[in-house]
Protein backbone atom coordinates (compact mmCIF):
# COMPACT_ATOMS: atom_id res chain seq x y z
CA UNK A 1 0.00 0.00 0.00
CA UNK A 2 1.24 3.51 -0.58
CA UNK A 3 -0.16 7.10 -1.06
CA UNK A 4 -2.50 7.76 -3.80
CA UNK A 5 -3.92 3.20 -3.69
CA UNK A 6 -7.36 3.42 -3.55
CA UNK A 7 -8.28 0.20 -1.54
CA UNK A 8 -11.48 -1.80 -0.02
CA UNK A 9 -11.17 -2.48 3.91
CA UNK A 10 -13.14 -4.34 6.36
CA UNK A 11 -12.67 -2.12 9.46
CA UNK A 12 -13.63 -2.60 13.14
CA UNK A 13 -14.60 0.40 14.63
CA UNK A 14 -14.07 0.66 18.98
CA UNK A 15 -17.37 -0.10 19.46
CA UNK A 16 -17.17 -3.79 17.72
CA UNK A 17 -19.13 -2.55 14.78
CA UNK A 18 -17.69 -4.08 11.10
CA UNK A 19 -18.08 -1.89 7.94
CA UNK A 20 -16.72 -1.68 4.44
CA UNK A 21 -15.14 1.31 3.16
CA UNK A 22 -13.68 2.67 0.26
CA UNK A 23 -10.62 4.48 0.40
CA UNK A 24 -7.85 6.68 -0.81
CA UNK A 25 -4.58 6.08 1.13
CA UNK A 26 -2.87 9.36 2.12
CA UNK A 27 -0.07 7.95 4.17
CA UNK A 28 1.04 4.89 5.98
CA UNK A 29 2.27 4.85 9.44
CA UNK A 30 3.52 2.06 11.62
CA UNK A 31 0.42 1.58 13.33
CA UNK A 32 -2.12 3.84 10.80
CA UNK A 33 -3.46 4.83 8.00
CA UNK A 34 -4.56 7.90 6.76
CA UNK A 35 -6.68 7.94 4.04
CA UNK A 36 -9.77 9.99 2.54
CA UNK A 37 -12.52 7.89 3.15
CA UNK A 38 -15.64 7.38 0.12
CA UNK A 39 -18.39 6.73 2.55
CA UNK A 40 -17.72 9.21 5.01
CA UNK A 41 -16.25 11.76 2.66
CA UNK A 42 -13.40 13.00 4.88
CA UNK A 43 -10.17 12.15 5.72
CA UNK A 44 -10.25 9.58 8.40
CA UNK A 45 -7.75 7.68 10.88
CA UNK A 46 -7.38 4.10 10.37
CA UNK A 47 -6.01 2.05 13.46
CA UNK A 48 -3.78 -1.07 11.10
CA UNK A 49 -4.81 -3.46 13.75
CA UNK A 50 -8.64 -3.33 13.03
CA UNK A 51 -7.98 -3.63 9.70
CA UNK A 52 -9.49 -7.19 9.16
CA UNK A 53 -9.08 -7.54 5.05
CA UNK A 54 -7.65 -4.61 2.21
CA UNK A 55 -7.74 -4.89 -1.64
CA UNK A 56 -6.00 -2.91 -3.69
CA UNK A 57 -8.61 -1.16 -6.27
CA UNK A 58 -7.84 -1.25 -9.91
CA UNK A 59 -9.19 1.36 -12.22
Amino acid sequence: MRSGDVIVIIYQAKDGQFSKRRVRIISVGTAYIKAYCYTRRQVRTFTIDRIYSSQRVVA
